[in-house]
């Protein structure tokens, strides 16, 4: 019985150790859990404001910058294969020390690196004497051979009478086409038209001061259009119109009289009547008339004018008309 009791109270012990032992653990996890929360509830911050990560930057690989084109240019290189046609200028690419710009006295002008004056204005680097040689001979089977007869320059202006004249600028402005390059300029002489009396009188009443009477030149310009193939076309047709027009007779025109002619014309005035009655004077036979000579010296007096030739000229054919010795 002793025994009995005795283990009884071995099993009562180890139950009372091990609810004792899981009393401790417990009190020891719940010390824990509050140490912990105590912490979170002292060290926790309010952020108001919302921190943005910042982007990295990207890093742009550049490839080395190589030397510029002058520094291995061969001396007999081909120029127009460098600079071909027209463009801006590029310093690495002309072997040329230039300069241009303004600067201060004594100072020297700015290089062509980065040199806004020279990259502004027009340059002629393609029109070198071998590019335009070459050009010429790459463009050479595309004419044709002069034309046999006009080799002086008087033949060709007998048989192309009408002269065109334009006018070409180089300038730097915003915009290729200069104002004035659209005019034309169309001129000829008078005594290459076709006329008779009235056609005559009548298109130099319609050119007006278009005609140069010193020079004998007819002049059309023309720059109302605004481009140089349309004033071409325009001033054409204004020399076109006036010809055509110049040998149409109105019904009006019958009434000119001699005080609306242009020029003096001895066989339509007065004094053929009045040189007529003189040589006719008391002659019952036929009647004669004043010579040609006579009538071009009263002409030449009265259009050109009272001068020493002019006068010494009609006194001659007038002693002459009448047969009085001088």
């Amino acid at each position: 019985m002793t025994t009995n009791l005795v283990r009884l109270l071995e099993c009562n012990i180890r139950n009372s150790k091990a609810t004792v032992a899981q009393r401790t653990m417990r009190v020891f996890s719940s010390q824990q859990e509050q140490s912990s929360v105590e912490d979170d509830e002292e060290f926790r911050v309010l952020n108001l404001r919302t921190i943005k990560q910042q982007a990295r930057r990207r890093v742009i690989k550049k490839d080395a910058v190589p030397p510029p084109r002058t520094t291995h240019m061969p001396v007999d290189q081909d120029w127009s294969a460098v600079w071909s046609g027209p463009r801006s200028f590029h310093p690495a690419s002309v072997p040329l020390p230039l300069r241009q710009g303004y600067t201060e006295r004594g100072a020297a002008a700015p290089s062509k690196y980065a040199n806004a004056e020279l990259m502004k204005i027009p340059n002629f680097l393609h029109l070198t004497p071998p590019a335009i040689r070459q050009q010429c001979e790459a463009i050479k089977k595309f004419c044709t051979p002069w034309p046999k007869g006009l080799e002086s320059e008087a033949t060709w202006k007998a048989i192309f009478p009408v002269e065109v004249i334009t006018t070409d600028y180089c300038h730097s402005l915003p915009t290729i086409r200069h104002p004035e390059a659209r005019r034309v300029t169309i001129t000829l002489n008078l005594v290459d038209l076709k006329f008779d009396a009235h056609a005559k009188d009548k298109f130099l009443r319609l050119v007006g001061e278009r005609y140069n009477q010193e020079t004998g030149v007819l002049t059309f310009t023309a720059d109302r259009c605004p481009t140089r193939k349309q004033n071409y076309d325009y001033a054409l047709y204004l020399l076109t119109a006036c010809y055509h027009e110049s040998f149409v007779t109105e019904p009006w025109e019958a009434s000119k009289s001699e005080a609306d002619m242009e020029v003096y014309l001895f066989e339509r005035n007065k004094a053929k009547l009045s040189a007529e009655a003189i040589l006719n004077w008391n002659v019952n036979g036929e009647k004669q008339a004043p010579s040609a000579t006579y009538a071009e010296s009263v002409e030449k007096l009265i259009n050109e004018g009272e001068n020493e030739y002019n006068i010494a000229k009609y006194k001659e054919e007038v002693l002459k008309m009448l047969k009085i010795a001088n």
